[in-house]
């Protein structure tokens, strides 16, 4: 934002918002920011009058021609600084759009108060007209804390228990409802049955709470100020005089209140330059709507739509892999990448095992790459979802690979995880006092500080651990009521389990029995936000890895020297974050695993979304592959662990999407003969690839490949990892029955995994407790 305080900027900005010709045409100035454009950058930026698109694909140089254009505007007298609205989302973006118009102009740019987030510009024009709203112009805005604070006291007073319909529940559909421009009379019968049919009602009682504090949360920045404009047609027509140019940064990730607020600031003179790229909008779970861009020339008639496709970033085989997963998507306006760039690598593609071998093989390409010369900083892995990162930090710390998390903690110090194993470590050791004052609490047992308070004095003056002064505590009737009855259950459990890790039970079974038994998988279960589903992944993903570790002792060894391990931040790591934090960034080597059905596509997405959600998944893998420079590989693996046990993987529906002429297969280690494994090559680790181009082909063009899984070796025998179910030792030809893909006969053995070749479904690897021998399927109860 600029620096001119409020009332300089509308001093400024009340000033006429024309200057005679002869003005305009001595303040022109040379303008050699234009002469490093591209023909179509050129064109975006010189179009100054009406509406415009400015489409623009990754890496095609938006952030340039955006800020050419605002120096276009200024440097050729067309506009004064105050006169030009440029909106962003982040304030960062901002501050970097008005360096970089200074550095184009040759001189820091002054007076420009309308350039910033909606939110800021909103906070402006709100602070100066409140009162037409009910507020004063100092209102408060609350923050996240706050906001749920108010709420907590408004379903109180409704004497509705917070426990079932939690106030984060009621914050992000009030929040909803805010982003789509809905005050509460106006939202739609559709909607008025959320939250037990009171959510509109508790929507209208927060407003009036939020108006008795002469408060607004975020939402409400945009929403009264749209009604602002509509009540009060004069305000509007001000700021429209005041305002004539708008331009709008990543326009694809605007929302419903956002749009409105545009389109009635630019119905004056339809000066309006909107930037974006239909092929990224990724943010629909937060409100982004994708139809703004698309149907920006049905609401500006006569707009303008210039497509930039010139691609500054990646090599031609990356750019025409995205192309041809983007293309399947029927949602957008089109557009086709290309660079002057030559050569490159394919993109790569490799199918492993299961997860914990895809995770093995990108530590040991990642240590490959950084002996070859590449820095470690240059190098991202980009997840679907956070709970994958668990298998790769692992990897990492144990053959010492710096890394970092990007956008959010790294796993083991995520709550719900911290929460976990502070419950683990009172089983092992029942004195630990940090682990007790962590969960005796969590979930809610009742307890407040008063009593957590009695806990602590009772031990400290017996000279106990919390644990056991809790036990005291009890025993003398220092604790009463439903927190007694509660905490009695918590020090037995604690007992229970403790006893069990002394007596040598499955340490597995024990964590899955302590998690359930103390409440807390179901706080999560009955937690309504959306954040919850996540944390539940990240408590399954904990579980699995206790797989790898004889007892949970060792287990927490472990993970206390991981996290001892943290390097300085300054280190070369590699990047390690989901798809939706990588937008906007870019990386020489990329690796996308993951790439199965299920996961990513998300089939939360697909079930919540249909259609609509798999086009977002898609433009989520166009993302994710527009990330690489130079070299990027996609991978996916046969069989994950699900809940405690194995389910074999179906490659995501992506990977047929890839163009064959733009991909390379790579052989997983070990495998052999038949379908994808024979027909890969370009071997592991890059130094014996082994040339194959007509058995590459074959993968395309052999049925295994449009719904393929990866072909287990007998050459490659991981540890075995589930117990084959008794009577179904199988041998080859043996005939089998799998619920899903019918008859089928065995075809190849590594331990409990088999391949199949089935007799409708072609060849698959099942474990061997998914079959059943063919002639006692009738006996099976599936």
């Amino acid at each position: 934002m600029s620096s001119f305080d409020e009332d300089d900027a509308f001093e400024a900005a009340a000033q006429p918002a024309r200057v005679p010709l002869s003005q305009r045409a001595m303040a022109a100035r040379p303008t050699p920011y234009l002469d490093g454009l591209n023909p179509a950058q050129r064109e975006a930026v010189e179009a100054l009058d009406g509406p415009v698109l400015m489409l623009a694909g990754a890496g095609t140089g938006k952030t340039r021609a955006l800020t050419a254009r605002i120096a276009h505007l200024l440097m050729t007298g067309t506009a004064r600084p105050n006169e030009i609205l440029a909106v962003t989302f982040t304030n960062k973006a901002a501050r970097e759009m008005k360096e970089r118009v200074g550095r184009l102009m040759g001189e820091t740019v002054e007076g420009m108060p309308w350039m910033g987030t909606f939110h800021a510009i909103s906070v402006r024009i709100l602070r100066r007209h409140a009162e037409l709203v009910g507020l004063k112009s100092n209102f408060t805005i609350l923050d996240t804390d706050d906001q749920i604070r108010l709420m907590k006291q408004v379903i109180a007073a409704a004497n509705i228990d917070e426990k079932r319909w939690p106030a984060r529940q009621l914050a992000g559909l009030i929040d909803h409802w805010k982003n789509r421009a809905w005050v509460p009379e106006k939202v739609p019968a559709s909607e008025a049955s959320a939250f037990n049919n009171l959510g509109t009602e508790l929507y209208a009682r927060y407003q009036q709470r939020l108006m008795d504090l002469n408060a607004a949360d975020f939402g409400d920045l945009l929403l009264h100020v749209l009604t602002i404009f509509q009540a009060h047609p004069d305000v509007l027509e001000q700021y429209q005089r005041w305002l004539p140019y708008i331009l709008v940064d990543e326009y694809q990730d605007t929302n419903v209140a956002q749009y409105l607020w545009l389109r009635l600031l630019a119905q004056k003179h339809r000066n309006i330059c909107c930037v974006g790229d239909d092929d990224q909008s990724i943010y629909g779970w937060r409100g982004a709507e994708v139809g703004n861009i698309l149907r920006f020339e049905k609401d500006f008639p006569g707009a303008k739509v210039v497509r930039l496709e010139q691609n500054y970033r990646s090599t031609a085989h990356i750019l025409a892999a995205a192309g041809g997963v983007i293309a399947a998507n029927e949602g957008r306006l089109g557009k086709t990448l290309w660079t002057e760039a030559d050569g490159g690598e394919k993109v790569r593609l490799i199918g492993h095992w299961d997860g914990e071998e895809e995770a093995r093989w990108i530590g040991e390409e990642v240590e490959r790459l950084q002996r070859g010369g590449q820095r470690l900083d240059d190098m991202a892995i980009l997840v679907r979802a956070s709970h994958q990162m668990r298998a790769f930090e692992d990897r990492f710390l144990t053959i010492g690979l710096p890394y970092r998390v990007i956008g959010g903690p790294r796993f083991y110090e995520r709550l719900e995880i911290r929460d976990a194993m502070a419950y683990f470590r009172l089983a092992v050791s029942p004195e630990d006092d940090l682990a007790f004052e962590r969960v005796v609490n969590t979930p809610k047992r009742g307890l407040g500080d008063k009593a957590q308070q009695n806990i602590q004095t009772t031990a400290r003056s017996n000279g106990l651990s919390l644990l056991e002064g809790a036990r005291v505590l009890l025993a003398e009737g220092g604790i009463s009521g439903k927190g007694a009855g509660q905490l009695r259950a918590f020090v037995e459990g604690v007992e229970r389990w403790h006893g069990a890790v002394v007596e040598g039970k499955s340490h597995i079974e024990l964590a899955e029995e302590i998690l359930d038994e103390s409440g807390y998988t179901a706080m999560w279960q009955n937690d309504k936000t959306p954040e919850a589903p996540g944390r539940l992944e990240n408590l399954k993903e904990l579980v699995k890895a206790l797989e790898s570790f004889e007892n949970l002792q060792g287990f927490l060894e472990h993970v206390a020297l991981i996290m001892d391990n943290e390097q300085g931040e300054s280190e070369d790591k590699v990047s390690i974050m989901t798809l939706h934090a990588a937008k906007g960034l870019e990386f020489p080597s990329v690796f996308l695993p993951g790439w199965e059905d299920g996961l990513f596509p998300s089939q939360r997405s697909m079930d919540e979304s249909g259609k609509k959600g798999l086009e977002e998944e898609r433009r989520l893998a166009y993302v994710g592959i527009t990330r690489a420079e130079a070299l990027c590989t996609i991978s996916f693996a046969a069989n994950r662990r699900v809940y405690g046990q194995w389910q074999s993987q179906l490659p995501s529906r992506f990977v047929d999407e890839l163009p064959e002429e733009h991909v390379d297969v790579l052989t997983p280690p070990g495998l052999y003969g038949g379908g994808f494994g024979a027909a890969a090559a370009g071997g592991y680790g890059g130094a014996s690839q082994v040339e194959d181009r007509a058995a590459r082909a074959d993968v395309y063009n052999s049925p295994g490949w449009k719904r393929m899984q990866s072909n287990a070796g007998q050459h490659h025998t991981p540890a075995a990892k589930g117990p084959v179910i008794e009577g179904t030792a199988y041998g080859l030809g043996d005939r089998v029955f799998h619920q899903k893909f019918g008859y089928g006969a065995v075809t190849a053995i590594d331990g409990d995994k088999l391949e199949v070749a089935f007799e409708k479904a072609g060849v698959k690897n099942i474990v061997a407790r998914f079959v059943v021998a063919a002639d006692s399927a009738e006996d099976i109860p599936f």
